[in-house]
């Protein structure tokens, strides 16, 4: 168990947590969340030893193993595989006591030692490994790249998969997902699911955090908060206190208001309709944001387009790659103002391909790439976070883009980006990823971009700031183009999803669920295609041989029908509940609903939303452990057939 007793922490003079007490249990998956600069790392680094309380207690038990992901990678000439079996130590001193043993011909020595690499599952390190490299996204080939063929992204994947290797009793992740693609994330979800050890995760991922974690604990002014629940639960629960504040609810109704006005003015007018409607949809979606929205110290949008050209571009029968490699070819994809779409594909499909391709920053290798006159494009990705002069402030930035803007018009932007005060005027070489990544974004949106293509945008941003790009992009005007593993921005922003599969870019008919449902279906396959391949031993190819494989396969039938009419009877328990979460959100976006009177049937509705979505994730999860029983009886039988 972790007691924290009346801790104090001081960072240059600074108190991040005063009298602060908490305790977690053996086994707790608890998200550690607040805003940025709390004491979230700093309270990791108490846990990995690295500092000591200023007053109080930190109590943990000492025969604990730890494991966390390191936050740099040697340039070694060492396989990746090699380099993740380092994650787990003992096998590695096992490894060289073994040698040791081998060479000085001590047989008792080396009965001993074999006998305990058989206890910590030494003999299937290589296999354990390699599924947790697949998972995160690498090749088999890849596997045996040396270190120094990787890029940092890809690197820090690998400290990951290290980290998860060793077998610790307390796992701390910070921001895992940062240089993870949607499938990586998904593989990590359910992999963190079925980990035994506590768990302690800072996540700016909502999506990410709900189906992992039971508990949150909150720093706010100097104490930790503990909550039940997952990150939702957390939300809701925080929302009661903050929703009967009228500064609060005046500054929703205002925003609802203004979209109200505009859908008002524009339905009926066929230039606008697309505009109203995702301003429509925007509505309904709103109350999802709110709660994390009432104290948020960003607040921007998108100014409007000073010209919205329909369309905007066009693509007919496009090609593009790098060379001789083609990745993409044969696009069709109009895109008009309004336009939403999110990139769906596994990693290394072409997706970040495409937004290239869009940017102009690829050139297609055939067909007609057409862009309508006017089109300003405003593109966001990680590596523009480089382009920044380090030497320069954030208001320097600006003002080579907005030459005629006063200083004062400057930084009263750059406020709302959270550049407030005399950080608007402080050399960006310092910032941490967040804080460039929020200047990118600044200086994106203020050129007023009609075309607006997102790589990865939410990478390093805080929770707030996510919150307030969600809300930005849903009354965006002009077209948007976005990927990203951030399920919960793609779900509030976006109309269409795209799948970029086998060089194609088609329509996904469905949502994020069916897209990891027909992602497991691509695993499966693959799986199955992989046993096909294999070299066969001779078999009796006779009609008694194939009335055999018959019977297998009608036993094995029977024998799997009650996994799978339990399967069936989950996902019609999943769609009701998921019905039910629906039906309370429509409640949620009643303004009315937050007046003071109504107090009593705003508590129901949160009630009924969060208990929807609590037996939602509990069935959820038992849908997966069954799908993976199913999936290794099936494997099993294919293997034995």
């Amino acid at each position: 168990m972790i007691t924290f007793s009346d801790i104090q922490l001081l960072r240059g003079g600074k108190a991040l947590l005063e009298n602060a007490t908490a305790t977690i249990h053996p086994g707790d998956k608890v998200g550690l969340v607040g805003k940025n600069g709390c004491g979230k790392s700093t309270l990791f680094a108490l846990l990995k030893g690295e500092l000591s309380v200023d007053a109080g207690t930190c109590q943990f038990p000492a025969n604990w193993e730890l494991a966390w992901v390191a936050q740099e990678t040697p340039a070694l000439e060492r396989s990746a595989i090699e380099y993740v079996i380092d994650g787990d130590r003992e096998y590695r001193q096992l490894e060289q006591d073994l040698a040791a043993a081998e060479q000085a011909n001590n047989g008792n020595k080396v009965a001993e030692l074999h006998g305990k690499l058989d206890t910590i599952g030494g003999y299937s390190i290589n296999s354990r490994a390699a599924e947790l490299l697949d998972g995160l996204g690498f090749s088999q080939e890849q596997m045996q790249w040396n270190l120094t063929q990787f890029s940092g992204g890809w690197r820090m994947r690998l400290n990951l998969a290290q980290a998860l290797l060793c077998r610790s009793d307390l796992l701390l992740l910070d921001e895992p997902t940062n240089h993870l693609d949607l499938d990586a994330v998904m593989w990590l979800e359910k992999w963190l699911q079925n980990y035994r050890g506590t768990l302690v995760l800072i996540s700016h991922d909502r999506d990410f955090l709900d189906p992992v974690v039971g508990r949150i604990i909150h720093i706010e002014n100097q104490t930790l908060n503990s909550y039940t629940g997952n990150y939702s639960s957390f939300e809701n629960q925080r929302a009661e206190k903050l929703v009967l504040q009228q500064a609060m609810y005046q500054k929703q109704q205002k925003q609802m208001a203004h979209m109200q006005s505009y859908i008002d003015r524009f339905r009926y007018k066929a230039s606008k309709a697309r505009q109203a409607q995702s301003r429509i949809k925007a509505l309904e979606r709103m109350e999802k944001v709110l709660p994390a929205q009432f104290d948020n110290p960003f607040s921007f949008e998108f100014r409007e387009p000073s010209a919205l050209p329909n369309p905007i571009m066009m693509m007919d029968e496009v090609a593009a790659g790098y060379g001789d490699n083609l990745i993409l070819e044969k696009i069709r994809l109009n895109l008009v103002p309004g336009s939403r779409i999110g990139l769906l594909g596994r990693n290394g499909a072409g997706k970040s391909t495409l937004i290239k391709l869009l940017s102009g920053e690829l050139p297609a290798q055939a067909g007609d790439l057409t862009y309508s006159q006017g089109v300003k494009i405003g593109y966001f990705a990680q590596h523009q976070l480089e382009t920044l002069r380090l030497d320069d402030t954030p208001v320097q930035h600006l003002a080579r883009i907005a030459p005629q803007a006063t200083e004062q018009q400057l930084r009263d932007y750059l406020g709302s980006f959270g550049f407030v005060g005399d950080k608007a005027l402080d050399k960006v070489g310092p910032f941490s990823g967040g804080e460039k990544a929020r200047l990118v974004l600044a200086l994106i949106v203020w050129q007023r971009p009609n075309l607006l293509l997102l790589d990865e945008p939410t990478n390093h941003l805080d929770l707030d700031m996510r919150q307030a790009l969600t809300l930005a992009l849903q009354s965006y005007e002009g077209a948007m183009v976005i990927v990203s593993h951030d399920r919960y921005l793609l779900r509030a922003t976006t109309d269409d999803l795209y799948l970029v599969h086998d060089r194609q870019v088609m329509p996904f008919d469905g949502d994020l669920n069916d897209y990891h449902k027909w992602l497991t279906e691509q695993q499966r396959s693959e799986r199955r295609e992989q046993q096909a391949a294999k070299p066969e031993t001779t078999k009796d190819n006779s009609a008694a041989s194939r009335k055999e494989q018959k019977r297998l396969e009608a036993e094995f039938r029977k024998q799997t029908a009650p996994l799978r009419k339990k399967i069936d009877k989950l996902d019609k328990q999943m769609e009701k509940l998921a019905a039910e979460v629906e039906q309370a959100e429509t409640e949620l976006s009643d303004p009315a609903i937050y007046d003071a009177e109504n107090k009593v049937r705003l508590n129901e509705q949160l009630k009924r939303q969060g208990d929807a979505k609590s037996s939602l994730e509990e069935i959820e999860m038992e849908w997966m452990e069954l799908q993976e029983e199913l999936e290794a009886m099936e494997a099993q039988f294919q293997g034995n057939s």
